[in-house]
């Protein structure tokens, strides 16, 4: 665990204990259960979006995606018929392919992430509107699906399954990024990608699977989102998800300029911006100023990293000044 990670686990501490004094029904089960249920949905597209950051890129997106492959879900499985252990992965399928499109437009055509996502955001969510016809896909009254709602929505030991997910998939992911070759490249990437180019990487592959990761995941979490509200309606569903998203990724030390950060602390930065969002509720602060409490923390997340950044430059460069005075002395 990095000192930025050990400081962000120092400040949750420091936030529910504070919470906890004024509210004690912050440590009620069913709130931890609720608060971890929450961070279960949200981590894994936090996941997804730090796979991206790490390159340079961004995805503004996901919100959408969420909505529309929610759409799809319900529709494949309550409205359609359609088997569950095949919808599923169908939609995982579908997430991938945006994924990659995302990726072969970034890196075959050279358009900028911002451009291409921004305009996924507006078109993933128009298509969910009319595939509804700006209606609300839900579940019929009395249809269950008591497998899929157990491993989506439902609770092992009264820890949530989706909680349980998260911790799963981060470890895969962890592992990915942190002991693997594909997950030095990505860091390499987000360096410096001319570098790495001409280092004999094939950077546009790396940031392909890049997004395609992210796809795949955010396709997950819409399906982990349908399951928990039950029914969707397009035209607000997954509003603003890639903003918590991002700002899980940047409170967990993920740099916008790329090549830095770690699961570890994608996960904390979840976690934070959670149990943030459980202390407006609980001390009765209106709900409208949710946005603008999570605009301030990636506010001062992306200050913080800034200056975390000049600090570490300055010490390097004093490092090797006096490494140069003290060779020069003994000369």
């Amino acid at each position: 665990m990095s000192k930025k990670d050990l400081g962000l686990l120092i400040l949750i501490l420091v936030v529910g204990v504070v919470v906890a004094i004024i509210n004690p029904r912050f440590l009620l089960p069913i709130n931890l259960a609720n608060t971890s249920n929450l961070i279960g949905l949200f981590g894994i597209l936090a996941i997804g979006q730090a796979f991206v950051i790490i390159t340079g890129g961004i995805e503004l997106s996901v919100g959408s995606v969420v909505a529309l492959l929610g759409v799809l879900f319900i529709d494949f499985i309550a409205t359609r018929g359609m088997a569950w252990p095949v919808a599923l992965p169908l939609i995982l399928v579908f997430g991938g392919i945006i994924g990659l499109a995302h990726g072969w437009l970034i890196t075959r055509l050279k358009l900028q992430p911002f451009v291409v996502t921004l305009c996924g955001l507006l078109i993933y969510r128009g298509v969910a509107r009319f595939y509804t016809a700006d209606g609300t896909a839900g579940f019929a009254f009395g249809q269950n699906f008591p497998e899929l709602e157990f491993l989506t929505a439902g609770r092992s030991y009264g820890v949530p399954n989706s909680f349980i997910a998260l911790i799963v998939i981060a470890v895969v992911m962890w592992v990915v990024l942190h002991r693997s070759v594909f997950g030095r490249y990505l860091y390499a990437i987000g360096k410096n990608e001319e570098a790495a180019k001409y280092s004999g990487i094939r950077t546009g592959r790396v940031v392909m699977a890049a997004y395609v990761i992210c796809g795949v995941l955010t396709a997950l979490s819409a399906i982990y989102f349908a399951m928990y509200t039950r029914s969707i309606s397009p035209a607000s569903h997954g509003q603003f998800y890639e903003l918590y998203a991002i700002a899980a990724a940047v409170l967990g030390g993920f740099s916008l300029r790329g090549g830095e950060g770690s699961l570890i602390g994608v996960i904390l930065g979840t976690v934070l911006l959670q149990e943030l969002q459980n202390l407006v509720n609980l001390l009765g602060i209106p709900s409208s100023l949710n946005f603008a409490v999570m605009g301030g923390v990636i506010l001062i997340g992306v200050l913080v990293d800034q200056q975390w950044g000049v600090y570490r430059e300055r010490r390097l460069m004093l490092e090797a000044t006096r490494r140069g005075t003290a060779g020069a002395a003994a000369e």
